[in-house]
């Protein structure tokens, strides 16, 4: 895998749309296009203090001209969404990769299941979907009706949209265990969201066929029992053999042996490290492969093996 294109991209619109949303718009400053991407994509935001941020693409893939992105400032977060609100004005200049997708969408009916910030990679996807003629609803957890997530999911999905408030005028909650047992086995199941909304989901879904449910999150699940041990690590391409230590990861050790392997975040969020493997038994810590790539890939960056594994590399 090689590593990914970072633009020099205009900020050229910026609208604050209430809630500490800003919705910011891109454009290359001589190019007339950008690399296309397909709904459920991300790129990443090179932060001015060296961080590195994923955000969803919400604009029309059929519109290269422009990436658009919609970003919640988190009073809690790691301070990348306090740095994009500060800094990524209209004039500013930012560094932007070209997109990835970890969260494709599949032919076929569907549902979509979001959580506030969570609806961005679902409204290009809905937008899809209409474009498409296919049947789906979209089913949108927020605080109140009126948020700025909503807003943006009802101009794209419209009657299909079903908004549920936590609280306010007209508030109800959703019934996710009654919502997941009335779909047909064929249906997929797209949800992204925060961690509780993620886990009653994916406890729903138990029984359903694994390639029909999908999930996006935007951080790593945290897991204090977890006790890393060490493994070896062997290339395929050249025999060679490498020690990784329980207190560093693979990707450590692979870029102090000269490979030069792409990465993001190294939480296991966003994709950029993903190798393959031919051998050997992978404990995967990442929230991006889906369970079927999960036999042949892997993300270096937390995942480790039993003992000893063999990468494609």
């Amino acid at each position: 895998m090689t590593a990914r294109i970072v633009m020099k991209l205009d900020v050229v619109e910026r609208t604050e749309l209430g809630d500490d949303v800003a919705r910011l718009v891109f454009r290359h400053p001589r190019r007339p296009t950008l690399a296309a991407w397909t709904p459920g994509a991300h790129v990443d935001l090179r932060l001015p203090d060296g961080k590195v941020r994923q955000y969803s693409l919400i604009g029309d893939p059929d519109d290269l001209a422009t990436y658009t992105i919609a970003v919640k400032r988190e009073a809690s977060g790691r301070g990348g969404s306090r740095l994009v609100h500060e800094a990524l004005c209209v004039g500013a200049v930012a560094h932007v990769s070209a997109p990835r997708n970890n969260f494709p969408l599949a032919p076929g009916r569907a549902v979509l299941i979001a959580g506030g910030v969570g609806a961005t990679p679902l409204i290009s996807m809905a937008r899809e979907l209409v474009r498409r003629g296919e049947d789906f609803a979209f089913h949108l957890c927020v605080r109140t009706a009126d948020s700025p997530f909503a807003i943006m999911a009802e101009a794209v999905a419209g009657e299909r949209l079903s908004v549920h408030a936590s609280s306010g005028e007209g508030a109800r909650r959703l019934d996710v265990a009654a919502l997941v047992a009335g779909l047909a086995p064929d249906v997929h199941l797209y949800c992204c969201g925060p961690d509780r909304l993620t886990a009653a989901v994916a406890e729903a879904a138990e029984g359903r066929d694994e390639d029909t449910v999908h999930f996006e999150v935007f951080a790593a699940t945290a897991d204090e029992n977890y006790k890393p041990e060490p493994f070896d690590l062997t290339i395929a391409s050249t025999g060679r053999t490498y020690r990784v230590p329980a207190e560093r990861s693979a990707l450590d050790v692979l870029r102090e042996e000269g490979f030069a392997l792409p990465s993001s975040c190294e939480l296991g969020v966003c994709g950029s490290c993903e190798c393959g493997y031919t051998q050997g038994t992978v404990i995967h810590r990442d929230v991006v492969l889906e369970p079927s790539a999960r036999q042949h890939r892997m993300m270096p960056c937390v995942s480790r093996a039993r003992v000893a594994v063999t990468l494609d590399l």
